[in-house]
């Protein structure tokens, strides 16, 4: 009678952790698309990465600790992500990257306007802007920038995602901002001289 109740018994534990597995992952499922999508750049690849990462999560669900699953989702996403970026041998963002680098390296001016790339995400009228300026950033700062202003997560989390010290995180973030605000600055220029350019031509608002 026991082996005959065994395979119903597996049955019935399979779906119940599928179950689970949906209940905490899914609600992420937004969260995980957009961190693929930045750092891969590609829309076609976002989806295949996130398909990728929620086949790893499903295979490794027992090591989810405690109920706080996005996190521990999206260091899946990144790690599924870095895996297909090592393996491609045309992949444009092959330095490494030194956390060493002295803080103090020369970047251009940063305007107050730019210091804070949410407030700007807030703006309409900038969104294209900060988001031209973020595809423009290395990997290493696109990926911090992304997961705390646009996802809003604590430095603890993106630590945990991001496998680094909170400490590499906060100063990644801040070396990032800089550079960010640097390349705001040609980007609202050249905004603004296309505007000019139209008023010019076209003084009444018509063409």
């Amino acid at each position: 009678m026991a082996e005959t109740d065994k395979p119903g018994g597996d049955a019935n534990a399979d779906t119940e952790r599928s179950r689970r597995f949906q209940q905490v992952a899914l609600p992420h499922l937004d969260a995980a698309y957009n961190l693929a999508r930045w750092l891969s750049g590609d829309s076609l690849d976002a989806d295949d990465i996130v398909q990728d990462a929620f086949v790893r999560a499903f295979r490794f669900f027992e090591t989810l600790r405690g109920e706080n699953a996005r996190p521990w989702l999206l260091a899946i996403v990144r790690r599924t992500w870095y895996t297909e970026w090592r393996r491609r041998s045309n992949s444009h963002e092959v330095a490494l990257f030194d956390d060493a680098l002295d803080e103090t390296s020369v970047f251009e001016p940063m305007c107050e306007t730019y210091a804070d790339p949410q407030m700007l995400l807030l703006k309409g009228e900038h969104t294209r802007l900060v988001r031209a300026a973020l595809e423009q950033l290395p990997v290493e700062f696109r990926e911090v920038l992304i997961l705390r202003e646009l996802e809003e997560m604590s430095y603890r989390d993106i630590a945990v995602i991001a496998d680094l010290p909170v400490g590499t995180v906060m100063s990644r973030l801040a070396r990032g901002r800089r550079k960010l605000a640097a390349l705001l600055a040609p980007l609202r220029d050249e905004g603004r001289a296309t505007r000019e350019t139209i008023a010019k031509e076209s003084p009444d608002g018509l063409q």
